[in-house]
């Protein structure tokens, strides 16, 4: 084989690549979520499809927020320590804990959190972080769902 074929199999973009292995282990965390479908406040988070909407347009979301926030829903009002955070969102791998405050962080601005009196993400300093909004997991994930703003009553519709 040749010099640039060989450097051709050993790109990252190859399908046995580190990213092809990122993308498959992501597949098998969502593939485990006992969720179809759940909502809170006007967002709806779609696991299996990893998709977050606002309403009905998608929210711009990392992969690894995206599993923060499934691990969090998954488990509502518990308090979800950070060890149990890294070893489902990085599985086999070490990762230094700032990289969970930064993919905590950019979860928390993308859901709002913190404004309009919208909460969603607590964290409990030196244990973990919980999920405190109220969820509804509808039966029918297109039946239309109330859009509930956490902080006040006003309330729209949403349809999906």
């Amino acid at each position: 084989m040749s010099n640039s074929m060989s450097l051709l199999h050993q790109s990252p973009h190859h399908a046995g690549g580190p990213r092809a292995r990122q993308a498959s282990a992501q597949d098998e965390r969502t593939a485990r979520s006992p969720l179809r479908a759940a909502s809170f406040g006007c967002f709806r988070l779609f696991p299996a499809q990893r998709l977050l909407l606002n309403a009905d347009k998608a929210v711009a979301l990392g992969s690894r927020a995206l599993d923060i926030l499934i691990t969090l829903v998954e488990q509502p009002g518990e308090l979800i320590s950070k060890h149990e955070l890294v070893a489902r969102v990085w599985p086999k791998i070490f990762v230094h804990p700032g990289n969970l405050t930064v993919h905590i962080a950019a979860l928390r601005r993308a859901l709002g959190d913190g404004r309009d009196g919208n909460r969603f993400i607590v964290n409990v300093p030196g244990r973990g972080y919980q999920f405190v909004a109220a969820i509804r997991t509808p039966t029918d994930p297109q039946t239309p769902v109330k859009c509930v703003a956490q902080g006040n009553a006003s309330a729209g519709s949403l349809s999906i």
